[in-house]
């Protein structure tokens, strides 16, 4: 059929689907929403309990090196977690293929019946996929393992911090270049525009409606803050 489509000058471009970005892009978004809310909210908390400008940079600088750090070792232990997972069942198919053959061709057969083939065809398709890739047939179609999603945990651990670092920066910036009288101020809106673009960026990145990744990071962002920021009011005025 491609042969034909490409003798008429048919043959359509290749799709390229956003799932693949679906590793990278997680951690992230991930990474750069935790950086600019904790971050900001450790730099208002501290603010709000009366703290000079060297005590809001020392807790702003302090929460980047820590947070990244932080997600880069989460992100690569929960990934390194998942990925012995899919090696481990990668072998446990690798060995059931040597061990029972026909009964892994009989799954397959199943498998694309149950996706609508007829008997007869889900029996050829089967068989000419085991000859050609047994253990990679029964990874896609019965494991839902792609090689484009493997997982990888340097990838995720180094988006992480990366993505941590550089939210992180933007709330430490504006307090660092901006007078005391305005400091919480500048801190807020810059910490919500960079929440804003994030929630934008994040939506087009994976194809998504932008309302609601914005709503998500704006409300929860403020929040974050608010609360941080009325915990650290507390803590001043009693003096702890």
């Amino acid at each position: 059929m491609t042969a034909q489509l490409a003798a008429v000058g048919e043959v359509p471009d290749p799709e390229h689907h956003l799932s693949i970005r679906s590793n990278w892009l997680r951690a992230m978004v991930l990474g750069a929403n935790d950086g600019i809310v904790s971050t900001a909210s450790l730099i208002l908390g501290v603010a709000a309990a009366g703290g000079d400008r060297g005590a809001i940079v020392t807790a702003g600088i302090a929460g980047l090196v820590a947070g990244a750090l932080s997600m880069a070792t989460g992100e690569f232990v929960s990934v390194s977690s998942q990925r012995d997972v899919e090696v481990a069942d990668l072998e446990l198919e690798a060995s059931e293929l040597v061990r029972n053959p026909e009964g892994e061709l009989l799954e397959l057969i199943g498998i694309y019946e149950e996706r609508g083939l007829t008997p007869e065809l889900a029996r050829e398709v089967a068989t000419a996929l085991t000859a050609h890739d047994a253990l990679g047939a029964h990874r896609r179609d019965e494991l839902g393992l792609h090689e484009d999603l493997q997982a990888n945990p340097l990838q995720a651990a180094w988006a992480s911090a990366a993505a941590f670092s550089s939210g992180a920066a933007l709330p430490l910036l504006a307090v660092v270049i901006t007078p005391a009288s305005a400091r919480i101020v500048v801190c807020i809106v810059v910490t919500l525009i960079g929440l804003a673009g994030l929630g934008a960026l994040g939506a087009q990145l994976g194809g998504a409606p932008r309302r609601p990744a914005l709503v998500r990071v704006l409300a929860w962002g403020a929040l974050a803050m608010a609360v941080t920021m009325g915990v650290g009011a507390l803590v001043g005025a009693t003096g702890l």
